[in-house]
């Protein structure tokens, strides 16, 4: 909203050169609000915002940009500039950004930083999207773990204006190896002649950089961190995430799961609605589209097949759309409810049988309410001019037919819904990737075979 509201107001001050009243415009506001603001303007206009804004104020609004946004504007900077620019942002937003853009011109920004931020931009590079590594920053505090308390506050007081987080303090020995964790205020509060490995949480958590980011999420929600030591397959530690970071990934990770829940693909990256080309929008979209429309023909061959069954008894028909409609709700019900736990780690793969027994329990108390209400819903609306075929057909014939078809087919949707989350865990896959519309689509197939399958049987037709 801010952008709509107040960018036309600062394009105003711009086009009229009115710096000063710029900064008194944007002085008092965050600098989320104000990136806010300057996404409503093009990006030659927020980077002359910025300049007036000065180069450290500058550095705190870029980073909250949409990353989109960040590269459209880096895009109509020299490499000089950029250089500068990306040196004063913190290291893993000035990774993100720089993955962002062009080889070439990432490659021509390296060969002008400093060595110190080029290899620190190497490092933190090398860690794939999605992985704990690409969500991680190279500044922190690590004291060895023979330090005493007060020799570590002095190092602290010389080193701490550089590190991204000094709450939380990690202990290591020679080789770099994570040994422990002291809190800020445990170490101010320790006697300041014991050493570190005396006052140290010696069993911190921690995170490998290759893992997935939901894996540290994870361990934030559960242990109640505010910081997360990154470390590499021999324990050395190599990084740090913060609160900060793991809202982002939340947030992402948030993004992608209802993405996938809608069979979309892509990078699920947050990249805003209007940053995201329509081509962007039509290749992530169409491939599922084509494969759930290939299988929505199965559900037609299913229905031409039995054409006789339906030609015989209309009202049959009369109910399909209630039978697929309550198949596909308690399968995205069961899986909704499979696919969350498995987030949460509160079940595992080995717990397949467990979680079966329980779904198929819970699917056979909605099977009887369901298929109840169908049945009477039957026997009071049943029209006679739709029940006749070659001998008498009852009303009582079609809403047991009915009934009892829908009762199957909830059970048999739940566990589907159920089953299917966790055979793509078993299989190293994401289980929302398998969740609506993709589950409906199996579960409107199955419904059909089922629904018609029973009719005959019980109806004899």
């Amino acid at each position: 909203m801010l952008d709509q509201l107040l960018a036309p107001d600062l394009a105003n001050l711009l086009e009229e050169g009115k710096s000063d009243d710029i900064l008194d415009f944007l002085r008092d506001l965050h600098p989320t609000a104000i990136a806010e603001i300057l996404t409503g303007l093009d990006p030659a206009e927020t980077l002359e915002v910025m300049r007036i804004l000065g180069e450290a104020r500058a550095a705190d609004v870029f980073r909250e940009l949409p990353i989109a946004y960040q590269i459209d504007a880096s895009d109509l900077l020299d490499t000089t500039d950029l250089a500068r620019l990306v040196e004063s942002l913190d290291p893993d937003d000035r990774v993100d950004l720089l993955k962002a853009i062009p080889r070439e011109k990432f490659e021509a920004l390296l060969r002008i930083l400093a060595k110190k931020e080029r290899d620190d931009i190497k490092r933190l590079a090398q860690f794939e999207e999605g992985t704990a590594g690409s969500v991680m920053t190279s500044e922190y505090i690590a004291l060895n773990q023979d330090l005493t308390v007060k020799d570590s506050i002095e190092r602290i007081r010389l080193e701490g204006a550089e590190a991204h987080s000094i709450f939380m303090i990690f202990a290591i020995d020679e080789a770099r190896k994570l040994k422990g964790a002291i809190h800020l205020a445990d170490l101010i509060l320790a006697n300041p002649e014991k050493k570190l490995s005396e006052i140290m949480d010696a069993r911190p958590q921690s995170v490998n950089a290759l893992n997935d980011r939901e894996q540290a999420a994870y361990l934030f929600s559960r242990y109640d961190l505010v910081a997360l030591p990154v470390v590499d397959a021999d324990d050395v530690l190599i990084g740090l995430i913060t609160h900060d970071d793991i809202i982002d990934v939340l947030e992402l990770e948030q993004t992608e799961d209802m993405e996938r829940f809608m069979a979309i693909t892509g990078s699920h990256e947050n990249i805003p609605y209007l940053h995201t080309t329509i081509w962007s929008h039509f290749r992530n979209r169409v491939g599922w589209l084509v494969i759930l429309a290939l299988l929505g023909l199965v559900s037609g061959a299913v229905m031409q097949s039995f054409e006789q069954t339906l030609a015989n008894l209309m009202i049959l028909a009369f109910y399909m759309p209630m039978l697929t409609s309550t198949g596909g709700n308690t399968g995205s019900q069961s899986a909704a409810v499979i696919v969350r736990s498995l987030a949460l780690k509160e079940i595992q793969t080995k717990d397949g049988f467990r979680v079966l027994w329980k779904e198929l329990r819970v699917a056979l108390l909605l099977g009887i309410v369901l298929g109840a209400l169908a049945f009477a819903r039957v026997l009071l609306t049943a029209s006679a001019s739709h029940m006749q075929v070659s001998g008498a057909i009852t009303a009582l014939d079609i809403g047991l037919a009915i009934g009892i078809a829908l009762a199957i087919q909830v059970v048999a949707s739940t566990i589907i819904g159920a089953a299917l989350p966790l055979g793509a865990a078993l299989l190293g896959a994401d289980p929302a990737l398998i969740a609506s519309p993709a589950l409906t689509t199996i579960v409107d197939i199955t419904g059909l075979l089922i629904y018609f399958t029973t009719a005959r049987m019980i109806l004899r037709i």
